[in-house]
């Protein structure tokens, strides 16, 4: 069984939350891969299904943020995984909005969530780093990240989780690179060039070149009469 985590604070208050995309996340897989309805479990929300051959319990814990370890290490030791069957999706301020990135194990970087993890289970653990931009000073993160989405950022936000949850079979299997092909498919999908390819001047029809005129073979006087015609 893989552990797929999502970060976020519990309630309406903070459901939309730039804090909570990792909540996101995990929502979009439930629905879209017909895992079964929420239920409470393990200090936190669960929800069991498949992804291609794997079979995947998806955990959004209700600790509050910086107590989220207690609620993976109690999922873990029901299961007996271990760290390299969990993967966290989590908000990363140091990537741009609407980018992601797969990292296996590594430090923390001061995310609360992520500190509580490794307090718990170590470090071992994958991430999926979910960008959310960063605010421009760092007393201003706070705020930041429990504030909502703007509108404007809907549409890259929904082709972003589209694209995780396309993706989430592959992730499952730990094959990151297909995953990663499927997000940038959502994100960044091919375009179709809708512009006429430009005529070279060399490949226009040429006018057909102008006559010579007629020689005129009047004599004098009738050039003169024609003249005064």
């Amino acid at each position: 069984m893989k552990l797929f985590v999502g970060l976020g604070n519990p309630g309406a208050k903070y459901a939309k939350n730039r804090h909570n995309i990792g909540f996101m996340a995990l929502d979009e897989i439930a629905s879209d891969h017909g895992f079964g309805s929420w239920k409470a479990k393990f200090q936190g929300q669960v929800t069991e299904g498949r992804l291609g051959s794997d079979k995947v319990l998806l955990l959004k814990p209700e600790t509050f943020m910086n107590r989220s370890g207690q609620s993976v290490q109690a999922a873990m030791q029901f299961y007996k995984l271990v760290p390299g069957d969990v993967t966290v999706f989590h908000d990363e301020l140091d990537l741009a909005p609407g980018k992601c990135r797969v990292k296996q194990g590594g430090g923390h970087a001061g995310h609360n969530g992520l500190r509580s993890i490794h307090g718990h289970i170590g470090e071992a653990y994958g991430r999926v780093r979910l960008g959310i931009g960063h605010p421009g000073h760092k007393d201003k993160v706070a705020g930041y990240v429990l504030n909502d989405f703007p509108k404007a950022d809907a549409e890259w936000l929904d082709d972003l989780l589209r694209g995780i949850s396309d993706g989430a079979a592959h992730l499952a299997d730990g094959d990151t690179g297909k995953f990663m092909n499927a997000v940038a498919l959502r994100v960044n999908p091919p375009r179709s060039s809708t512009t006429k390819p430009k005529t070279e001047k060399a490949d226009l029809p040429k006018s057909a070149p102008k006559a010579d005129p007629e020689p005129d073979t009047r004599s004098a006087m009738q050039k003169l009469m024609d003249k005064f015609r």
